[in-house]
């Protein structure tokens, strides 16, 4: 193993036996608690992020002349992006149980300083700029968090059997859902006056600090479950075995693994790409109901999120496993641009709710179910002891297309 990773050349039998270890070996998952667990470590990944896009029709409001969602996505990815650098980086040199508290712990403070932010300073009143600059700031908490959850949750699902994976990319597509139907909610229960708006965003910023902090104890149960201690055995066996290379992570090992993953990475950073260029900022911004009204963003982000997580579901029930199809795939997402642009520009039953919906919910399908595959799939072409620094680069060239995507956003104001 002193060589890196092109020294270990893994079939597809000894892929599959690094990849979930043989089927008599690995523990029961008792009342699937394992997948449970995964399930809602994905939850947590993306639910901090979910709450403050989803929240738009409380911050365009309280900051009406700003393009909050854009604003958002730039401050959000590129400070993740940043992060995931310096996590890549030194990966070997941390442990992942400290990173992915400490990043629970910054969503959860992020999300608590809106409802604070609101009950303190601004109460209800508009245009309190100085507010919008510490909202900012919550964001750049969550993109810290980000790169600290989401590159050691993916890493570790990367160690276990595919379903785990599926688990936690099921995970983050019901986290918008989860997120969308309690923005829903909680708009519904009030007065739809400028007093209900307040209370029920910080009802809603509420809640998601609650599930927050399950997912935070969920994670730490985790590690006592047999399925992952047997993995986490395995790990440590590897990295005796090769006689420290993991701990120490060449340069040439890290670009060994780039180039086993890299039609998977391209094609995650692909994906995001195409979809953060339009959602959420096209859908909560430039397009616009006298049916809806203002509930029309929220119903938008709603049904995409609802097949974002059907997308991820069908990976469970068909996978593809050709990488160049997949990839095929995501190029031809690049269709979704003309068809969007037409939605503005266009003939005038383009210009209707039902091509927007139809659409919205299409970039959703395609985005869960291509996602997933890369997801899946990248982390069992390269050896085991390897797994963990495959999805932290994953995580790396995904949240790489979503700030070139958050970009590419603005262009549909110009």
């Amino acid at each position: 193993m002193g060589g890196g990773v092109a020294d270990s050349q893994v079939d597809s039998e000894t892929a599959l036996l690094l990849g979930g270890a043989t089927a008599d070996k690995i523990p029961n998952d008792p009342f699937n608690l394992t997948y449970i667990t995964y399930f809602f470590l994905g939850v947590g990944c993306l639910l901090p992020w979910n709450v403050f896009i989803t929240a738009v029709d409380y911050f365009s409001y309280i900051y009406p002349d700003t393009r909050v969602d854009r604003i958002f996505a730039v401050v959000n990815l590129l400070v993740a992006l940043i992060g995931l650098v310096f996590v890549v980086l030194y990966t070997h040199r941390s442990d992942a149980r400290v990173r992915i508290n400490a990043g629970m712990g910054l969503f959860t403070l992020a999300l608590l300083l809106v409802p604070l932010l609101d009950v303190s300073y601004i109460r209800g009143q508009i245009g309190l700029y100085n507010g919008f600059y510490v909202t900012v700031g919550a964001v750049v908490l969550c993109g810290v968090g980000d790169a600290l959850v989401q590159g050691g949750v993916i890493g570790s699902a990367g160690e276990l059997p595919e379903r785990y994976m599926q688990a936690v990319v099921s995970g983050t597509a019901a986290a918008g859902v989860l997120v969308s139907v309690l923005r829903i909610v909680t708009k519904a229960m009030y007065p739809q006056d400028a007093h209900g708006l307040r209370q029920s965003a910080n009802l809603y910023f509420t809640v998601g600090i609650a599930i927050m902090i399950l997912c935070t104890v969920l994670y730490n149960v985790a590690a006592k479950l047999p399925v992952v201690k047997h993995f986490e055995s395995l790990k440590n066996q590897e990295k005796q075995e090769s006689g420290g290379v993991f701990g120490s992570m060449k340069k040439s090992t890290l670009w060994d693994i780039i180039s086993r993953i890299k039609i998977y990475a391209i094609g995650l950073a692909l994906i995001n790409i195409v979809t953060l260029s339009i959602f959420p900022g096209f859908i909560t911004e430039d397009v616009h109901s006298e049916i809806f009204k203002d509930w029309y963003p929220a119903l938008l982000i709603t049904g995409y999120n609802i097949f974002d997580l059907i997308g991820k579901y069908l990976s469970s029930v068909y996978l593809i496993e050709n990488p160049k199809i997949a990839f095929g795939g995501c190029i031809g997402r690049l269709l979704f641009y003309p068809l969007f642009l037409g939605c503005l520009h266009g003939p005038q039953f383009l210009r209707t709710e039902i091509p927007v919906v139809i659409l919205t919910y299409l970039l959703g399908l395609t985005n869960g179910y291509l996602a997933a595959v890369k997801y899946i799939l990248a982390p069992k072409v390269v050896p085991f002891e390897y797994a963990e620094i495959s999805g932290v680069l994953l995580v790396l060239f995904s949240f790489s297309g979503l700030a070139i995507g958050s970009v590419v956003a603005w262009f549909w104001v110009i």
